[in-house]
C-alpha cells in the first residue's frame, strides 16, 4: 500500500475524530454538519473511514466467515514418521478491489478464489454491516469469477417528502421514488408492460399508484381508472383520467370498449404492414393507453350469485386480453391488490404470468411475497417480509433480473387534485370509452 494513501486514510480518521465532537460540530460550515451535509459529509470524511474499516478488517473478517482458503504447504515424509516439513496453513483471503464511492455508500468487487461460490457471500452480507458499520450490504454475482459488493452508508429511503425530482426520460417512463443505492426509481412502460403491486393495506400501494399517475398525467398518454372502491383513491385524479369505473358493472363496459380499441389498433397495424403502434408514423399512431386497477380483487369476487360469477368470469377474460394483447397496440396495465393468487380463480393466475414488472410492499404473510416476487426473484421473498409498518411506501420490485428496496414520492390529496387540474389539458377524448361507461352505469 503506497505510503501517500496510509497517510490520507490516517488523517481522515483524525478529521473524523474532531468531527465526533459536540463542541466542534456547530463551528463547522452548514454543508459538513452532521444530517446537513448530504454527499459531501460522505465523500470528504465518511467513505475514507469506510475504506479503512474495509481494508484493515478484511482478512478477519474472511477468515472468520469461512471466506478464506487454506494454501497447502510443500511437505515432505522422512522415515518412518510423518514429519512435515514446510510454512503452516495459512488462510488467503479473496482479493479484494479497488472501493468506489457513490452517492449514498460504496462498491467493491471481490475476486473469488477456486472453490469458492457467490452463496457464501450472500450469506455473510450482515457480517459485513457489522465489520464496516454502515446501515446494508447488498451481495451481487454480476460475473463469472467475481460478486459486488454495495455498502449503504445510510438509508436513502428514509425519507420521500423532500427528494429531488428526476424528469421522465421518455414517453411512457415516469419517475415515481428512489431506490435504495439513492438513483431515481423509474418504472418504464416500453421495456415492462404491465406491472402487479401488492401489499397489505396502508402499506404504500396508493401512493405508488398516485406518483405513477402524477408522473404520467403530465405526458400525452390517456389514463383510465378501475376504483372499484367508490372511486376514493383514483377519483382524485378524475380530471386527468378519460374514464373512470366505480363499480364492477362500469368496470365491465369499460374493459369490453378497452378491448374493441385494442382489435381496431389492431387491424390498422395489419393493414399498414407492421406489427406495432410504435411502428407506424407519429401522425397514425394512437394515443398510448396506461390501465390502472386498485384493488383488482373487487373485480373478481363473485359474491356466490349467479350473475356475480358470470361478472367475474367476464371481467378476468377481458383482462387477460388486455395483456396479451396490449403490449404490442400501446395499452398498458398497473394492477394493485392485497393478494393476487389462485384463491381468486384460475384467470388471476393466467394474468399474473403476463405482468412482468413486480413491486411488493409490505406483506402479512409469506405466501403473498412468495406470489408478488418468488417466481422471478426468490431472494426478494425474504427482504419483503423485513419490510416494518413504520416503513410505509418502501417496496422490493425486481428490475432487470435483479431485486432491490424502492421507496415512492409522497403525493398528498391535495397534491394529487392540483396536478389533475393543471394537466387537464392534456387528457384525450376518448369516446368510445365514454359512452360504455354511460352504458356501465345504465346496467348497474
Amino acid at each position: 500500500m503506497p505510503w501517500e494513501l496510509v497517510i490520507w486514510i490516517i488523517s481522515a480518521v483524525l478529521c473524523l475524530g474532531l468531527l465526533s465532537q459536540r463542541w466542534w460540530e456547530p463551528r463547522l460550515p452548514v454543508w459538513l454538519q452532521r444530517g446537513r451535509g448530504g454527499p459531501w459529509r460522505w465523500y470528504l470524511f465518511g467513505f475514507p473511514v469506510v475504506v479503512c474499516r474495509m481494508l484493515f478488517t478484511w482478512r478477519r473478517l474472511c477468515q472468520n466467515a469461512d471466506l478464506a482458503v487454506a494454501r497447502r504447504p510443500r511437505y515432505t515424509v522422512i522415515g518412518r514418521d510423518a514429519m512435515v516439513k514446510g510454512s503452516a496453513l495459512r488462510p488467503v483471503p479473496p482479493r479484494l478491489g479497488l472501493p468506489r464511492a457513490m452517492l449514498t455508500g460504496l462498491s467493491v468487487r471481490v475476486h473469488l478464489l477456486p472453490g469458492q461460490t457467490p452463496a457464501l457471500f450472500i450469506r455473510n452480507a450482515e457480517a459485513f454491516v457489522h465489520a464496516w458499520r454502515v446501515h446494508a450490504v447488498r451481495v451481487i454475482s454480476v460475473k463469472r469469477g467475481e460478486v459486488l459488493i454495495i455498502a449503504t452508508a445510510r438509508d436513502p429511503l428514509a425519507d420521500n417528502t423532500a427528494w429531488r425530482r428526476f424528469p421522465a426520460p421518455r414517453l411512457l417512463t415516469a419517475v415515481v421514488g428512489r431506490m435504495g443505492d439513492g438513483s431515481a426509481w423509474t418504472i418504464d412502460l416500453r421495456k415492462v408492460p404491465h406491472w402487479l403491486v401488492a401489499g397489505a393495506t396502508q402499506s404504500g400501494k396508493s401512493t405508488l399508484l398516485a406518483s405513477l399517475v402524477s408522473e404520467l398525467g403530465a405526458q400525452h398518454v390517456a389514463l383510465v381508472g378501475i376504483d372499484c372502491k367508490g372511486g376514493m383513491e383514483l377519483g382524485l385524479f378524475a380530471r386527468r383520467l378519460s374514464a373512470l369505473a366505480t363499480n364492477r358493472g362500469e368496470a365491465l363496459a369499460l374493459l369490453a370498449a378497452l378491448v374493441e380499441e385494442v382489435e381496431d389498433r389492431m387491424a390498422v397495424c395489419r393493414s399498414a404492414g407492421v406489427r406495432s403502434v410504435w411502428e407506424l408514423g407519429d401522425d397514425a399512431r394512437p394515443v398510448p393507453v396506461v390501465v390502472v386497477v386498485d384493488e383488482i380483487a373487487e373485480l373478481y369476487l363473485s359474491g356466490g350469485s349467479l350473475a356475480g360469477r358470470k361478472e367475474s368470469l367476464e371481467c378476468s377474460t377481458l383482462l387477460l386480453r388486455l395483456a396479451q394483447l396490449g403490449a404490442a397496440l400501446g395499452v398498458y396495465l398497473v394492477v394493485a391488490a392485497q393478494r393476487f393468487g389462485s384463491e381468486l380463480g384460475p384467470g388471476a393466475t393466467a394474468l399474473r404470468a403476463q405482468l412482468g414488472g413486480r413491486v411488493c410492499h409490505r406483506v402479512h404473510d409469506e405466501a403473498t411475497a412468495e406470489m408478488t416476487l418468488g417466481d422471478l426473484s426468490p431472494d426478494a421473498v425474504i427482504v419483503a417480509q423485513a419490510i416494518t409498518e413504520d416503513e410505509r411506501g418502501v417496496a422490493v420490485t425486481t428490475i432487470g433480473g435483479q431485486w432491490t428496496r424502492a421507496r415512492s414520492h409522497l403525493v398528498t390529496p391535495d397534491g394529487a387534485q392540483r396536478h389533475a387540474e393543471q394537466n387537464a389539458h392534456l387528457t384525450p377524448d376518448l369516446p368510445a370509452l365514454t359512452r360504455a361507461m354511460g352504458q356501465g352505469g345504465d346496467a348497474a
